[in-house]
């Protein structure tokens, strides 16, 4: 029986994969979720993640579902249904738009609030009770340096929007369970690299410019932002809830 049980959305690749690898031990149910990709591709990197993580000793559940079409409900039934519980949450799940207001219309402005602020709060709502019943409750809302700061002019609008609404949402449920003894965080990564086979928000030379800007010199790895996020769900971090980590080499001080 797991002794405690985790959900992860977005986990086929980049972060939300870092964090199910890092997390992995016996004794822990993940669900692992993932759209699917508009081929399918993400099906297969989500089930390799899942043989790895139960590799290390974890329990795994997958899910492929669209959480813009409301598809929380659906995760959280699938985690208590098979471990019968649900103690943490890290909603990693969404995408970068860089299309600037004049280009950027209502439906690709619409869907990024869909898939980042909407799905985050359909998660919540489902997963309350479960949270409420945990000893170890946790969550973990992955938002990005671009809801703060536009370094070298790199603007993402609409993606801007979605990951404010996201922080500001955390904060106002940090307040409302912070007397049942759930935490709720935020960690904002800077530019960080992708997998190969990944969506990439910039182009190459983009990449290289963002490592140069960055302070430290370097992109940050998904397993930079994985132990930060490891870090907010474990017991030592206890009495930290509210909070938003910047992740990002430094880039917040440009």
């Amino acid at each position: 029986m797991a002794d405690r049980v985790l959900l992860i959305t977005g986990a086929s690749s980049g972060i939300g994969a870092a964090v199910a690898r890092h997390m992995a031990r016996a004794g822990l149910g993940l669900l692992l979720h993932a759209r699917g990709g508009t081929g399918g591709e993400k099906r297969e990197a989500l089930r390799a993640i899942a043989a790895e993580v139960e590799a290390a000793g974890a329990e795994t559940e997958i899910v492929f579902c669209d959480l813009a079409e409301g598809g929380a409900g659906k995760l959280v039934d699938a985690a208590t249904g098979r471990f019968g519980r649900l103690d943490q949450i890290v909603s990693n799940a969404g995408f970068a738009l860089s299309t600037p207001v004049g280009a950027l219309g209502r439906a690709d402005f619409d869907r990024s609030f869909e898939v980042v602020a909407g799905a985050f709060v359909d998660l919540l709502n489902s997963a309350l009770p479960h949270l409420e019943a945990s000893d170890c409750g946790r969550v973990v809302a992955v938002s990005s340096f671009v809801a703060h700061h536009a370094p070298g002019g790199r603007i993402f609008p609409a993606t801007a929007a979605a990951k404010g609404a996201l922080e500001a949402l955390a904060r106002s449920f940090a307040a409302q369970m912070a007397s049942k003894g759930v935490t709720v965080n935020c960690v904002a990564p800077g530019f960080t690299r992708k997998e190969q086979s990944g969506h990439s928000a910039l182009p190459d030379k983009a990449w290289a410019a963002a490592a140069e800007m960055t302070p430290d010199g370097r992109l940050a790895e998904p397993s930079d932002i994985a132990a930060a996020i490891a870090f907010f769900l474990s017991d030592e971090a206890a009495h930290i809830t509210g909070q938003t980590l910047h992740v990002d080499g430094g880039l917040m001080l440009n």
